[in-house]
C-alpha cells in the first residue's frame, strides 16, 4: 500500500517536465497534395540532457507523426558545439540501444551515422514512411540514444496529416 503514492509521484514526475518543452509550429511543414513533410530536427538546439537533444526534446519528450506512404525529409542541423551528432530511423525498443549499423527504412539516416556531423552543420534526409509502426529518431553516434537522444517518429496507418507534439518523457 505504500507504493501507491510513490508510483503516482513518479508516473506524474514527466508530465511536470513536459510543459517545458516548447514545440515550435515552423519546425513542420505539410504538402498534403504531395504527401510530403518537412521537418526541422537541431541537435544540441539547447542544454537539455548535455546538449543531446533534438529540438529541445530528449528521451521520447517530442512525437513526430506522419501517415504511412508520405515523403518526409528531415532538415536535420546540429547545433553542439562540442559534440558530433547524426539522425536515424531505428525500431521502438526498451531498452534503447546503445548502437545500432542499419536504419529502419532506406536512406532513414545521416551519412555516416556513427560519426556524426560536426558544430554548425547540416545535412537533408530523404525518404518515405513506408510501413506503419512505432520507431525512433535515433543519434547513432555511440552511446548518444542510449543517453537520451531520442525521440518519437510514429508512421501511422489511421493519421490524415503529420503531427508534431510534445509527449512525457519515456525513460
Amino acid at each position: 500500500m505504500r507504493l501507491a503514492p510513490l508510483l503516482l509521484f513518479v508516473a506524474a514526475a514527466p508530465l511536470a517536465s513536459q510543459s517545458l518543452l516548447k514545440v515550435d509550429p515552423a519546425w513542420l511543414k505539410t504538402d498534403s497534395a504531395a504527401k510530403k513533410v518537412e521537418v526541422t530536427l537541431t541537435a544540441g538546439l539547447t542544454a537539455t540532457n548535455g546538449g543531446m537533444n533534438f529540438d529541445g526534446a530528449s528521451g521520447g519528450s517530442l512525437t513526430l507523426t506522419v501517415p504511412a506512404k508520405w515523403t518526409v525529409v528531415l532538415h536535420f542541423r546540429n547545433n553542439d558545439q562540442v559534440l558530433p551528432h547524426s539522425v536515424m530511423v531505428i525500431p521502438a525498443a526498451i531498452p534503447v540501444p546503445v548502437s545500432v549499423s542499419r536504419p529502419a527504412m532506406p536512406h532513414a539516416a545521416t551519412r555516416n551515422p556513427d560519426q556524426g556531423l560536426s558544430s554548425d552543420t547540416h545535412e537533408d534526409v530523404q525518404f518515405v514512411a513506408e510501413q506503419a509502426g512505432a520507431y525512433y529518431l535515433y543519434c547513432a553516434v555511440p552511446g548518444h540514444g542510449a543517453a537520451g537522444m531520442w525521440i518519437h517518429f510514429d508512421v501511422s496507418g489511421t493519421a490524415a496529416r503529420p503531427e508534431l507534439m510534445a509527449t512525457p518523457k519515456s525513460q
